[in-house]
């Protein structure tokens, strides 16, 4: 007589959007510091969304009579020499400061991206014109071209992010050339042209997704640069135009007030400035780390 074995069912695959979730909380709590940078870019997501509605004060009024208080239990991080919260300001500032990183890197991204792409799976007339023109962009110092590029158009909110993406362009572009050469030939991009995918079919479905990685981490890198760049642009007078906050205005107006002892107008918009590049930086490694499949078990 045969015994009868009862084989319990076997659960369905988890699906790629819950996999990838899965893979990601494993990253992050293996590795504290990159939970420490998700957990900033979290923090500054949340400042930069609610920010202007939660803090105590207006980021724009002014009291005379309260100008240049140190940190204290009603201004946390102090006054400025108009009387203006600076807590309030660098929440405030937190906003416009993330909109400009993520607007520019992700214009350099889809047209130095694609660029690159074209250039390193095409070839030929492709290559010569992306990598000449990111040898051009390359010959100049890249902020005293964002400078010449603000003077030049404006120093306006779009302009800035214009400028910060042209001079990010030979990096992205650069990247996703090698990558692509390096992967025209590969077996499966040759098994995907013979199963009779196009040519755009095959570089969207096989190429891009392939170089998404290293690309994910250069994203992480150029957003810490171009908060870095705005600030930059501003601290000399051709980002954005007081008395908007935003901390690099915040740091040029406070540095001429650390001779005579307001350490504070200065420091509090410095560090989350730092912060903010900290957190990108970091990030770079455990966006490579959740994206690439050759990482996953």
């Amino acid at each position: 007589m045969t015994a009868v074995t009862d084989t319990a069912p076997t659960a369905p695959p988890a699906s790629g959007l819950m996999a990838t979730l899965r893979h990601a909380r494993h990253v992050i709590g293996e590795n504290p510091v990159t939970g420490l940078s998700f957990g900033l870019f979290a923090l500054f997501l949340v400042a930069a969304v609610i920010g202007p509605w939660i803090v105590p004060y207006d980021p724009f009024e002014s009291d005379t009579a309260a100008a240049l208080q140190a940190p204290s239990a009603a201004h946390w991080f102090g006054t400025d020499q108009v009387g203006r919260d600076i807590f309030s300001r660098v929440v405030a500032a937190t906003r416009l400061d993330m909109a400009i990183a993520i607007f520019s890197v992700a214009l350099v991204f889809v047209v130095g991206g694609l660029a690159g792409v074209a250039a390193g799976y095409f070839g030929g007339w492709t290559d010569r014109i992306v990598g000449r023109l990111a040898d051009t962009i390359m010959a100049f110092p890249l902020f005293v071209l964002a400078m010449g590029i603000v003077a030049a158009l404006g120093n306006t909110v779009t302009n800035i992010v214009i400028a910060t993406a042209i001079v990010n362009f030979p990096l992205y572009a650069r990247i996703a050339r090698s990558e692509a050469n390096i992967r025209r030939e590969a077996g499966f991009v040759q098994a995907a042209r013979l199963t009779g995918n196009s040519e755009m079919r095959t570089v969207l479905t096989q190429i891009v997704p392939n170089i998404l990685p290293i690309m994910m981490v250069q994203m992480s890198l150029t957003m810490g640069y171009a908060i870095l760049n705005a600030a930059g642009l501003s601290f000399i007078g051709l980002g954005v135009r007081p008395p908007t906050p935003e901390w690099g205005i915040m740091v040029a107006e406070g540095a001429a007030f650390i001779v005579s002892g307001e350490w504070w107008i200065a420091l509090f918009p410095g560090l989350a400035l730092m912060l903010a590049v900290f957190c990108f930086n970091l990030m770079g490694d455990g966006l490579r780390d959740i994206i690439d499949p050759q990482r996953r078990t």
